[in-house]
Parts: C-alpha cells; structure tokens; sequence
C-alpha cells in the first residue's frame, strides 16, 4: 500500500506539470485553451524546449541552430530568433534566417532566395535530437553498467543486487521469452540488435510520459524515429534471409496457375516484404503519439469546461483527474508492451527468413 500510494504520488506530480505545460503553452490571444496547439507543440519537433511558463514568462531551453545557408555555414542559439511573429507569420532570426509560418514550411528554418523561400541544409540540434542523445546515453548506462559488473564476476558468483540485478533479469527475460524463443538457435546472432530496439524503444517510450526534461520528448510519437527501426529490421531480414525464404517469395508451394501466367502469390509474397516493416513502423507510431494526446486532452477539458462555468469545470476536474491518473498508469504499461511487441515482431521476422534452420526438428 505503501508503495501504491508513492506512485500516486508521482502520477498526480506528472499530471499536474502536464496540466501547467499545458496551460503556459497552450493559450491563443484571447486566453482560452489552444486544444490544437497543445497537441501538435507537443508532438511536433522544434528548436527550443518549452519546459512550462511561470508568472506568464515561458521557461524555455534553447537549442543549438546549425545550418548552412546562402552566406555560409552559421551556428548560434534558438533564442536569437524573435518570441513574436511579424506580419507574414514568420519569426526573423540572425543572418537573414527565419522561422518560417508558410504552410509549406511550418516551423522550420528557411531564408529568402531572389524572392523566394528556401531552406538551408539544417542539421541543428532540434528537440527530437536532444530527446534521442539523452535516451541514447540512458541506453548506454543501462547496458555498460550490468557488463561492467558481469565482466569482473564468475557466473558462478551471487546474482547481483540492485540496478544491475534488475537489469540483468530483464535481459534474461527478453532473451529468453522473446529471442530465444522465437529465434531458438539463431539467438545469440541477433541478440544484440533485438535486446539494443526494446530497451532503446522502452526507456524513449518511458521518457515520453515523464512531462519534464530530461523526458518530455515524444521520439517514438516521431513517425522518423520508428522509420528508422523498422528501416533496421527490413533489411536485417532480407538481407540475412536464407534461399528457402526467398523462393517462399517468389516461387510459393501453390498451384502452378496461382504463379504463371499470372504471378498473383509471388506479387502478393512480395508485398508483404514491405508491408510487415510499415506494420511496425506504424503501429509504434500511432500508439505513442496518440498516449500523449489522451493524456493533454484530459488534461485541457478542465480549463475548457472552466470556460463554460464554474461549476461546470469544478465537476469535471474529478473526472478528468481520474481519468488522467488512469491513462498515465495505462501509459507506462503501454510503453513496456509497445516495446515488447516490436522486439518480438522483430525476431519473428527473423525467424521466418530462416525457413531452414526452422523446418529441421530437433
């Protein structure tokens, strides 16, 4: 009980942050609450990170602007660009450099070119990429830690305690459970990589729902971010796939007239190649990004139905902090499965590309 009500404890902090960020964020000229402008500031990247605002002064941490534009390469601090747009929507900056307000280019850097608008080659240091540089060292903490301690023991010593036996039994369960199970002798060939995607997946999912940095960023909510993962596992798979995975391919065992003239299941065999990353890529997507916009959303109905009325808000405070209590506990269940489920598709993929080593019994 005790430790239930510690957790409590942290959600209602979470939430209340939630609920501050998103009121100092989330307002347009007239005060009331921007629903959309919350959603899309929180899941869209940017160049600085908005923490919360205190006495309706924004507490931002600005990032590093790196680009190379039509005067040359130039690096300085986001805060250099204008907190307020001009007339055209854009918010100027050092160098003849801009956020842009255009639809075309929202919120990214551009310049003018004889008229028109282009943009630099930017590779600024975004929120998107101080969320992954601070995950990536989280990941590499989490992994050297254990094999330091692995490294200087004998297996036949006493299981660890602490940090390092938590993680050991979480390798050893999605080893285990995940990999070996689903891979059985290719295991340790593709262990590394599968371990590497769920821990990376579960501390970024985690560090999503912590509403305040170092957390705060929702990488895997970034379609690019898991793009890039399901990437990995593609040609992972078709890249170690054995002969018997691709003549499954493009020479199924089914009826001849299913495969000439009309090469309708090679077709479709070849389809699903791409279809089974986009499958990934989509689902880690979509259950990520839209987490986060349950949880705003809960949060702005108060200040929304405090609009309406008073009374109105004060009863629908209850339930909306019920509800968010409930989506935030749900949330970190969600990151551990959404991890899970990715890594687990990932060795299953594997495993079919290895028609062989599957088809002999042992």
């Amino acid at each position: 009980m005790r430790y239930f009500r510690h957790l409590l404890c942290v959600v209602a902090f979470m939430f209340a942050c939630i609920s501050a960020n998103a009121v100092g964020h989330g307002t347009d000229e007239n005060g009331s609450i921007d629903l959309q402008g919350i959603l899309f500031g929180h899941i869209q990247d940017s160049y600085e990170w908005h923490i919360t605002t205190v006495n309706g002064h924004p507490v931002v941490l600005h990032l590093p602007v790196i680009v190379k534009s039509s005067t040359g390469w130039h690096v300085f601090s986001s805060g250099e660009f204008s907190e307020e747009a001009d007339a055209a929507g854009n918010r100027p900056g050092p160098y003849g450099l801009y956020i842009s307000g255009s639809e075309a280019n929202a919120n990214k850097i551009c310049e003018k070119v004889d008229g028109a608008e282009v943009r630099p080659f930017d590779i600024s240091i975004t929120k998107t990429v101080a969320v992954l540089f601070i995950d990536a060292i989280l990941l590499l903490l989490c992994v050297l830690i254990p094999a330091r301690w692995c490294k200087r023991h004998r297996p036949e010593d006493p299981a660890p305690k602490g940090f390092t036996g938590l993680m050991t039994m979480f390798i050893m369960y999605i080893y285990d459970e995940v990999i070996k199970a689903s891979l059985g002798k290719e295991a340790d060939k593709y262990a590394p990589y599968l371990l590497t995607c769920f821990f990376f997946i579960f501390i970024a999912n985690i560090m999503g729902v912590v509403p305040f940095p170092p957390g705060g960023g929702n990488l895997t909510g970034n379609i690019t971010c898991t793009f890039f993962l399901a990437l990995c596992t593609f040609i992972i798979t078709n890249v170690t796939g054995t002969k018997a995975y691709w003549k499954d391919i493009f020479w199924p065992e089914v009826p001849t007239w299913l495969k000439v003239p009309v090469p309708l299941m090679p077709f479709i065999e070849f389809f699903s190649i791409f279809t089974k990353p986009l499958a990934l890529m989509i689902r880690l997507f979509a259950n990520m990004m839209a987490g986060h916009a349950i949880a705003l959303s809960l949060s702005c109905i108060i200040f929304i139905m405090f609009g309406i009325n008073a009374v109105a808000g004060a009863s629908m405070t209850v339930v909306s902090v019920l509800m968010s209590v409930f989506m935030m506990l749900l949330e970190v269940l969600v990151c551990f499965i959404q991890a899970l489920v990715f890594t687990m598709l990932s060795a299953v993929f594997f495993s079919l590309a290895h028609v062989h080593g599957h088809a002999v019994k042992e």
